[in-house]
Parts: C-alpha cells; sequence; structure tokens
C-alpha cells in the first residue's frame, strides 16, 4: 500500500510515473517535526534489528544504518567512507525488520538521511527545501516494498544486447591507429570484446558533436570498419557546450536562449573541459528536445552507444570564483606561509571546483516557472539523459541505443543505466562495487556497472582479474582507466590467459543474464538482490553484504581482498557449487546448509547454484553478434521435475513483450529418470541432486 502526501509547492521532478491522490490527513508512520531553527525535518523511530536497505548509489554498505547520507550530485572520485554524497541522488530507502516501511522523498533539492548516526535508534530526514513529496509504502517485507516502489516509478532502462559484451575504456584512445591497437590485442589474444569507448580527446576542442578531423580523419568509415569485427564505438557527451563563436551548438543555444542564466539574466559561465562554457538548460523542454536532437550528428555516423558524463553539472570554477581567489590573493602573505595561511590558501585553489555558492548563483527556465539550480540541482543529470532518450524515440523509434550516465536521479532509470562514476583502483572499491549493486537495482537502476579495475590510481593484475570475476555479472562490464595512470588492457597482464577465460565465461553466461535483465525490466523486479529478499526468514543472510542473488538461479560470492587464496561463504540452503575455471573447465560439488572455507584461486569464478534451478550456457565467442543461442548446456540442481523460463530476442528492437521471446526448459521424470526437455538443442545435461 503507498500514501502519498504533499508539502508546501513541490517541483514535478517526473520520478513519478503513478498518479495517487494526496493524504489529507497526518502521517503516521514518521513525525514531522519543526525544530527550532525553524527547519523542517522527518523522524522514525527504529527497531535494535531493523535494517536499512536503500539509497542507491551511495557510499557504504547495503544496510545503511549508522551512518549519515546526503543526496546531493557530487563530483568527487575520491570515495572514502567518509564521503556523505556520490554522484546520484536516490532518495529511496526501506526500514526492515517487525514492521516494514518504504520512505520516498521526492525533491530535486538536497535532502539529509541520518540513520543512526546522531542517534543510534533514529531516522531522520532533513530536505533542505520545504517542498516536497513523501511516499510511504507498506509491505510484507523489504523485497515488497521495493516492487511496489518500482511500478510506481516505471519501467527501467532497456540496453540492447551486444552491450552486456564486454567493453574497453580508457581516458584516453587519442585516434584511429590506438583504437585499432587496443582490438587487434584484444582479438589477437581471443580475449573477447564488443565495444570500444572514446573519452573526450575523440572530438574538436572537447566540443560536443564533433569529431576531431586530424585524428579521426574518416570517422564514419571507422566507425563501419571497426563494426565488421564486432565493435561498437561508444562517444562520450559532456554537459558543458564551448564557448566558441562559429560553433554551432554554441550560436544557437546562445540565440535561442538555451543556456542557464545568471541573475541578471546573461548565461552563465563555468570552466569545464574545452575552457568556459554554458550549460544548457535540461530543465526546459525546449533545451530537452534541442540538445537531444543533436545526437543525431553522431547516430548519422553509425555511432549506437553514448555515455553522459560531467552532470552533476561538474564545473572546475567559475568566473566569479576566480575573481574572488585573485582579490584573496592580492592580500596574500608569500613571504611568510605558515601552518595557517597554507591550509588556507590549498583550500582556496582546492575549493574553485564544485562550489555550493556557485550552485546557487544561476537559474533554470523550467517551462516559464524560473528556479534557482540548487533547488533542482539532483535533476540536471536525470534530464540530460531524459534529453537523449527521448530524443532516440523519435530519431531512431525501433532501435535500442546504449545509453548511461554518471549523475542520476530517480526516474532517468527509465531513459538510461548507470556507472558509478570515477572509482578508484583499491580493493575497498571492489567491494564498493558489489554492495552497491542491489541498492542500484532498488531504485531501478539495472543496467549499471562499475569502472572495473579502478578508474584512478594503478591497477594490479590480482585487483583486476578478482574484479572482472564480480564483473561478469554486472549487466555493464566495462574497464575504464584514467589518463596517468598504469594501461590496464586484459592483455597488458602477463597472463592473458586467465583474462580471456572470465571474459570467455561472460559470453557463456550472457543469454542468462540477459534473460534475468529483461524479466527485472519487464517485470519491475531486481536482477540482483541481497541474500535476505529472497531468505527474509533467515536471521543471517540479514546481515551477508558480501553475497549477491543474481537472476533467479545463481549466488555469487566474489573474492574481494588482496592475496586471498579464497573466502568464508554462508549457504542459506543447500546448493550447487561451481568452480569455473573456464566455461568448459569446472569443478562441481553439493554444499550443504551452513558456513564453509572456500578456495579460489585468482582466475577462478565461484557460482552457486540454488536448489531447484538451473543455469543455461551458451558457447563462448569473441563477440555478442556471433552468440549462438540455438544450443545449450544445462547445469541444474534438482531432484524433481521444474522448469527455467528464458527470455530471448534479437537484442535490438523494442518487441519485449513477444510470447515467442520465452523459451522453456524442462526437467521432466521418465521412467523414473530425470531428464531435460527444451524447445532448444541441449548439448550436454550436467544433474545434480
Amino acid at each position: 500500500m503507498i500514501k502519498k502526501y504533499s508539502y508546501g509547492q513541490p517541483i514535478e521532478t517526473s520520478a513519478v510515473v503513478t498518479d495517487i491522490p494526496a493524504e489529507q490527513d497526518e502521517i503516521q508512520a514518521l513525525n514531522l517535526i519543526r525544530s527550532d531553527e525553524g527547519n523542517l525535518f522527518l523522524t522514525y523511530f527504529m527497531e535494535e534489528d531493523d535494517v536499512v536497505y536503500g539509497l542507491g548509489e551511495a557510499n557504504r554498505g547495503i544496510n545503511k544504518r549508522g551512518y549519515i547520507y546526503e543526496s546531493f550530485c557530487s563530483d568527487d572520485p575520491l570515495h572514502t567512507e567518509e564521503k556523505r554524497s556520490l554522484y546520484g541522488a536516490h532518495n529511496f530507502l526501506i526500514v526492515s525488520g517487525m514492521v516494514n516501511i518504504g520512505i520516498f522523498v521526492d525533491t530535486p533539492s538536497q535532502v539529509q538521511f541520518d540513520i543512526g548516526y546522531t542517534a543510534k535508534n533514529v531516522l531522520k530526514i532533513t530536505p533542505s527545501d520545504e517542498n516536497f513529496k513523501l511516499y510511504l509504502i507498506e509491505g510484507n517485507g523489504a523485497y515488497d516494498i521495493v516492487r511496489q516502489f518500482r511500478k510506481l516509478i516505471g519501467r527501467s532502462y532497456i540496453a540492447p544486447r551486444w552491450a552486456f559484451g564486454f567493453q574497453q575504456s580508457r581516458w584516453s584512445y587519442c585516434n584511429e591507429d590506438e583504437i585499432r591497437e587496443v582490438v587487434k590485442n584484444y582479438r589477437d589474444n581471443h580475449i573477447p570484446l564488443d565495444a570500444v569507448y572514446m573519452d573526450i580527446d575523440y572530438m574538436d576542442g572537447y566540443k560536443d558533436f564533433t569529431v576531431s578531423e586530424e585524428r579521426f580523419p574518416h570517422f564514419r568509415e571507422f566507425v563501419s570498419e571497426m563494426k565488421q569485427q564486432g565493435i561498437r564505438l561508444v562517444p562520450i557527451i559532456d554537459a558543458g557546450v564551448k564557448i566558441e563563436e562559429g560553433y554551432d551548438i554554441y550560436e544557437e543555444g546562445r540565440y535561442y536562449q538555451l543556456f542557464c542564466k545568471r541573475p541578471d539574466g546573461s548565461d552563465f559561465v563555468a570552466g569545464v573541459w574545452p575552457g568556459k562554457t554554458h550549460f544548457p538548460d535540461f530543465m526546459n523542454t525546449n533545451a530537452r528536445n534541442w540538445f537531444g536532437s543533436k545526437y543525431q550528428k553522431l547516430l548519422q555516423e553509425g555511432i549506437e552507444g553514448f555515455w553522459n558524463d560531467m552532470n552533476e553539472p561538474a564545473m572546475f570554477y567559475t568566473e566569479e570564483g576566480v575573481r574572488e581567489a585573485k582579490e584573496y590573493l592580492k592580500g596574500f602573505d608569500f613571504d611568510n606561509i605558515d601552518a595557517g595561511n597554507f591550509f588556507q590558501l590549498t583550500d582556496m585553489i582546492k575549493g574553485l571546483a564544485n562550489r555550493r555558492k556557485d550552485y546557487e548563483s544561476f537559474y533554470h527556465n523550467m517551462d516559464g516557472q524560473i528556479v534557482r539550480h540548487d533547488k533542482v540541482h539532483n535533476l540536471y543529470g536525470f534530464n540530460m539523459t531524459r534529453a537523449a532518450g527521448e530524443a532516440f524515440e523519435h530519431l531512431q523509434p525501433d532501435k535500442r541505443i546504449l545509453l548511461f550516465s554518471r549523475s542520476s536521479y530517480i526516474g532517468m532509470h527509465r531513459y538510461g543505466g548507470i556507472w558509478t562514476g570515477d572509482n578508484q583502483s583499491w580493493w575497498s572499491h571492489l567491494l564498493l562495487n558489489i554492495k552497491m549493486m542491489p541498492s542500484l537495482n532498488m531504485c531501478g537502476f539495472i543496467y549499471s556497472g562499475a569502472d572495473l579495475g579502478g578508474f584512478g590510481s594503478n591497477c594490479t593484475e590480482d585487483l583486476l582479474l578478482r574484479w572482472l570475476a564480480f564483473g561478469i555479472f554486472t549487466p555493464l562490464m566495462r574497464n575504464h582507466t584514467a589518463l596517468g595512470t598504469r594501461n590496464q588492457e586484459c592483455y597488458r597482464f602477463g597472463n592473458s590467459e586467465m583474462f580471456k577465460n572470465i571474459l570467455s565465461l561472460r559470453y557463456s553466461l550472457i543469454p542468462y543474464l540477459y534473460s534475468e535483465y529483461m524479466k527485472a525490466c519487464l517485470h519491475d523486479d531486481m536482477m540482483i538482490k541481497p541474500l535476505s529478499f529472497d531468505y527474509p526468514d533467515d536471521d543471517l543472510s540479514r546481515h551477508i553484504e558480501d553475497q549477491l542473488l543474481v537472476g533467479e538461479s545463481i549466488m555469487i560470492t566474489p573474492v574481494y581482498e588482496q592475496n586471498a587464496i579464497g573466502r568464508y561463504v554462508y549457504l542459506p540452503e543447500d546448493m550447487l557449487f561451481v568452480r569455473f575455471q573456464s566455461p568448459s573447465k569446472r569443478s562441481c560439488c553439493v554444499m550443504h546448509k551452513g558456513i564453509h572455507y572456500i578456495p579460489v584461486d585468482v582466475g577462478e569464478v565461484p557460482v552457486f547454484i540454488r536448489q531447484n534451478k538451473m543455469l543455461p550456457l551458451c558457447r563462448a565467442v569473441e563477440c555478442t553478434d556471433l552468440l549462438d543461442t540455438s544450443k545449450f548446456e544445462l547445469i541444474a540442481f534438482t531432484d524433481k521435475e521444474m522448469e527455467y523460463i528464458m527470455y530471448e530476442d534479437d537484442g535490438f528492437s523494442k518487441n519485449y513483450d513477444a510470447h515467442e521471446n520465452l523459451v522453456s526448459f524442462a526437467i521432466t521424470e521418465n521412467d523414473g529418470q530425470l531428464g531435460a526437455v527444451s524447445s532448444k538443442t541441449i548439448v550436454k545435461l550436467s544433474l545434480f541432486h
């Protein structure tokens, strides 16, 4: 059951697609309080054993209890434990215990969630603006609340099937020959690959929707050349538009008044990659339609996917900030830099980027309503991606285009996926990736993943192997790293065979992963879940955060510690343990409910198949275009008749709900023996019980 409450005059966020009349009575489940300082906040008193789920792309664990979080989309690559806000703002959480309640605070401005940080058993939610909508969801457990919420906010974005292939990125591959070399090395080593990303250096002067003629002189032909090798090129699109006379995007945006404004009506200016830029006013329908139409420039070159970046919006500086710094430096005593003024100096320089003060200094025209940016800050990246997603419906209506973003708000999940931003090559960020995935699923972001191996810092071979061994289960599987760091393409390390084996397993798993992804999207469900969602009566499962359920059939137990030779796992029921060295080389054994230690060598992938479930595998290939989904190997753990329904389509059109998209694999009993039947060819059945 969902109840809606409305306070003040909320700004429409478009997060919710289901119209629910607002309640007139007082909130019973939460206390609405005005403090002595005049601030409005909500409180909920938690029981000792309550677990708090949600908040999507947030720091720390699956259980958010015990810390303080802030919804304010932030460009900060150092995701250390004390950070309260990351790139996304996902204001949905669930308090789960004897009583289960879901809470969605629908407001585009900053919100603080104090979840037992100040007082252990008190959840305190403080919106920075008193104009908001509040949704309260009652349900039979956390999982039931998630499914109700997912129906409230609408169907998740559906990616093309090729986007489930492995993808290679680096800031930056600067020209055609560098990309050719990357592709050649993957193909020569027979390591699967489906896409190569083009970071900011493919552009002409970092200008959106341009391609450098010097570095990519025959771009359309090059895109075609790559596609003939099974490779899609995926360019980046940034939020800032370079200020340059003669640049058509700049000239049009200025002429039609489509950029964000200063209070005096002039176009707001901030420094980003190209230098001084204007920000398109994505809160404005005309600006969204205009900017979205520009993706056609690259679509007509053969491009089939994009990643939107720098859309918090990220700012290196503003003219106002630079002026203030200059004034400060005029009186600075450079002859006597002591402990006090040294830190003042460094804070001044570091503080030029992404200043909250600057976010309060420009405005949007929300179709006639003038709104200061900080009041709608969390909607900016959402609406940039919305601009692209809506444009694709007109530009290529029958085709799925890959699209994901860095900044997001609930509702953007209908237009694109997300990646979790500029992480680091740290073991702690592998663990953070593991814990973040189910929380993102709760908020509708099913097509998601992290920069495998880490974006910043230098990756090691064992870290990348372990991260890939987890990443093969995330829909977005992209290796991405920063300029100035160690190259971390999979062929750069000593034993390319281990990388080949892990990535080949990904391709054998794609039919299953794609099927579970599609079912989650089409039925407003989750693909990646915490154990407690399927084992709600198992108390220990409520506290397991480093094991995840992927689809209906499997549990994964990634290794995430340096030099580890294995790990402890908890089985909430008897399961079949499959240790993959490659798609075809593996060992299997039945393990009983309880706690076990399992050895897992670097290069191995541990998978547990649940009771009365099966895992279909296809033959490994080097790109998704070569997948043969007419023949399967089945691994099943059952002693009774059972069925697995696999979703399968052409991977690029939008005929999602066709009956012929469903394929059944069944285990039946004949003459006292269990065997498999299917409309597909079963090459091999491995049956365990």
